[in-house]
Parts: structure tokens; sequence; C-alpha cells
């Protein structure tokens, strides 16, 4: 039976998660090539930076982590104290003075950001009313759409010059924070890095702001009832007796390999241009910072917008299978017009930045934080999406690393890592589509005894 009432308020609260957690990949990429110059960089470094960043091994190790701590203290536990973790680490990003700082800044960053999202989305599921599921999932997505929005915004008003193109509108304010730390000879790359540190210190209030409201949340009733049902049992359940619950059921099993199969060859594609997207604009496509910034700032208000009227206000009343095969189908679209147009044609960066916005809104991840949430019972619901999101995040670590040699210097290899992006895509788009979960109407309890029987 479904007693969740009034879920609006805790899901806008726990989706500042979301927020933090593409707002602090974004930050990292609008600043990326400011980083570079600053700290005189390799791509090399730069693929580590994404590497153990929130985009991949960092939200990967955190994960596991987290989904461990979810099902045993509860999900508002997680949520809560790791907004502590998540302000250290941005302020380590604000403040570092050279790459192993950096890279120990978006490390602490991505670790946290992995904890908080075993705990976020089964949260949102749970206090969820049936009809509402994919609503609230949809507003959880419209946060991760925000933040990237804002950020690339924030880092088009503050970006400096480059090459006879003019500094965003803000850039003065940039370099009166900068005059506050270095001295008056100071070089012009250590003061333009400063728009980036100014952009991770944004990400820090708001954290704050989400630590605030996060704690006063009621913990998740679908968990309670969970550990009270385990409390009853003669032998209670080992430390990690959720994770060998998980390979050791078959039911479990394929969901794991579905879930994991259409989001890590996404997210291959999706990380790669949530962390590089302004760098690759900037070298291979040949635009300014701000330019390289505008882009991606148009397109994730894009998907804001399509987030909201495009997921949120239908996933729950049209059917599923077809919204999924369309968000997928704009996907592999926008990359053949990329690749056939040319990156160099600003008609084909603005066609990409237009497609690619609106099959942000109808993501693969919408659907899998959707799906993730339904397909597992409630005792071990965070160690599941813990263990696929280290899968996920972990593979676009190691994917990071190859796409930067792939890609060269200045994007000499962008067709042949444009190609591979597309046949990834092809595979999320036919494995989701077929496989479909009949989850749509049913409430969380009745689709775990669909799927498990009473004995779970």
């Amino acid at each position: 039976m479904e007693h969740k009432q009034g879920s609006l308020k805790s899901t806008i609260a726990v989706s500042l998660t979301n927020y933090l957690d593409a707002g602090a990949i974004v930050a990292g990429a609008s600043g990326l090539t400011l980083w570079q110059n600053y700290l005189g960089l390799s791509e090399g470094n730069l693929g580590w930076l994404n590497a153990i960043s929130a985009n991949c091994f960092g939200a990967a190790l955190g994960a596991i982590i987290g989904g461990f701590l979810a099902d045993r203290y509860g999900r508002k536990t997680v949520y809560t104290y790791n907004m502590l973790i998540y302000m250290l680490g941005v302020a380590v990003i604000m403040f570092s003075v050279s790459f192993p700082m950096l890279l120990l800044g978006f490390l602490i960053t991505g670790i946290s950001v992995g904890v908080g999202v075993p705990a976020s989305w089964p949260s949102i599921s749970e206090n969820s009313e049936v009809n509402k599921r994919g609503r609230n999932i949809g507003i959880s997505q419209f946060m991760w759409g925000v933040g990237p929005a804002i950020i690339l915004i924030l880092g088009m008003l503050l970006a400096p010059g480059k090459e006879g193109a003019s500094a965003g509108v803000l850039f003065g304010f940039v370099r009166k924070v900068a005059a506050l730390f270095l001295d008056a000879d100071a070089g012009i790359a250590r003061i333009n890095v400063f728009s980036s540190r100014i952009i991770f210190a944004s990400l820090f209030v708001v954290a704050f702001v989400a630590w605030l409201l996060q704690r006063r949340l009621n913990e998740s009733k679908d968990w309670e009832d969970a550990k009270k049902a385990e409390s009853k049992k003669e032998k209670q359940p080992g430390i990690f007796s959720s994770f060998g619950s998980l390979f050791t059921n078959k039911v479990n099993v394929r969901a794991i390999l579905f879930l994991a199969l259409i989001y890590i060859t996404w997210n291959f594609v999706a990380g790669v241009m949530g962390f590089f997207q302004p760098h690759i604009f900037e070298t291979a496509g040949g635009l300014s910072n701000a330019q390289a910034n505008m882009l991606p700032a148009v397109q994730w208000l894009i998907i804001v917008g399509v987030t909201y009227f495009g997921f949120a206000m239908l996933v729950d009343r049209v059917s599923q299978r077809w919204l999924y095969f369309a968000g997928t189908s704009i996907a592999v679209l926008a990359w053949v017009i990329l690749v056939f147009v040319g990156i160099k044609s600003l008609f084909a960066l603005w066609m990409f930045t237009i497609l690619w916005g609106i099959q942000g809104g109808i993501s693969v991840q919408a659907f899998y934080a959707l799906w993730a949430s339904e397909l597992f019972p409630a005792k071990y619901r965070a160690a599941a999406q813990g263990i696929m999101f280290f899968i996920v995040r972990g593979g676009a670590a190691i994917w990071g690393l190859v796409f930067v040699y792939i890609y060269g210097p200045n994007g000499e290899g962008f067709n042949l890592a444009a190609y591979l992006m597309i046949g990834l895509l092809l595979i999320a788009l036919i494995v989701g589509t077929v496989w479909t979960p009949k989850t749509q109407g049913k409430t969380l309890q009745q689709i775990t005894k669909e799927r498990y029987g009473d004995g779970i």
C-alpha cells in the first residue's frame, strides 16, 4: 500500500544532490582549459582529473561506500553528513595551487557525489506516490540540469577573453577577487583561473544550503519497514549481506546487467561531454572559452525545459518504452550530424547543442534512476545502485583516460572518437527499448512481490 503524501518537498531537498553532482562535473569542465594554462597540465593530466572526479572513479568508489551505508544506516544519515565531505572537496579545489592539490579536491568531491547517489534516488522513489514516482525522479533530473545550466552561464559571464574575443561581462569581478590574493604583477593565467575558483565557491554555498535542508527530512518508511522485518528474523544479516544477496539471486543479476549496460554505454558518451565538451569545442571546434561555455549553457537550458515538460510531466502517463526510444534516438542523431557535417561547422555545433539538449531531458540516466529504484527490494535497493554506479563510473574513468589519447592534444582524433560514441549510443538504444521493464503504474511493494514473491 502506498502511504506517501507531500513527496514534492522532500524530493526537492534531496534533488539538490543531483544539482551538486552535475554541477561539480561541469564546473571542472568549464574551467578545464584555465587550470591547464595555470598549472601547465598535459592532456594526460586532464585525463586523470576526469578519471578521479565526480564524473568517474571518485564517484564510483563513493557509490560502493554509499550503497552499503544507505542500506545499513538509512538514506537520511548518508545524504545529510555527506554534504560536509562535498564542501571539503570543493574547498580544496577552490584554493588549489598545484596539480596534486587539484587532483585531491576532485577526488574528495567525486567520492562525495558517489556516496550521495545510492541514497538519494531510492529515497525519492520510496517517498513518492505511485502515480508520481516518475515525476519526482524527473524533478531530481531537472535539478541535474539546473546545476550545469547555472554553472555554464557563470562560466560564460566570468570567462576571460581569448585571441581577440571579448571577456565575459563579469570578468572585471574576477580581476578584483584575484587582486585580493595575488601580487600586482601576477601572470594572466593565475588571474584567469579565479573565474573557476569563484564557480566552485558557488557550489560550496549550495552544498551548505542542501546540508541545512536535508538534515531536517524524515527517514524513508520503506527502509524503516525493511529494517523492522530483518530485526524479526532469528539470524540477523551480516554487515555485507546486501552485497552477497545481490549476486546470488538471478532476478537481481538480470536487473543489474540490464541497467548497467544501458547506463554505462550512454554514460561513456555523456560523461565525456559533461567533462570535456567546452575543451572539445575550444580545441577541435576552434571556439573561445566564452563561446565554448555559451553553447553548453544553452544546451543545459534546453535539458532543464525538456526534463520537466518532456520527462517529468509525461513519464507516468505515456509508454515508457517509446519515450525512451525517442530520447535515445535523438542522441544518436546529434552525433551523426556532428560527424558528417563537421565539428568546425557552426551549424553542426548548434544542431548538436539543441539535439543533445533534447536527449538530455529524456535521457537514459533519467530512466536508469527510475528503473533502478523500482527493480530491487528496499533492503538492498541502495546497495544495488551503489554497485551499478561503481561499474558505470569506474568504467567511465578508464574510458576517459583512453578518450584523451584517441582525441589528441588538438582534437586530431575527434572523428574516430565520435564514431565510437555513436556505437555506444546504439547499444543503449536497442537494449533499453527491447527490454523496457513493466513497472509503470505499480507500487514498489507490488513490483517487489511480482519479481521476488513473498520470500524476500
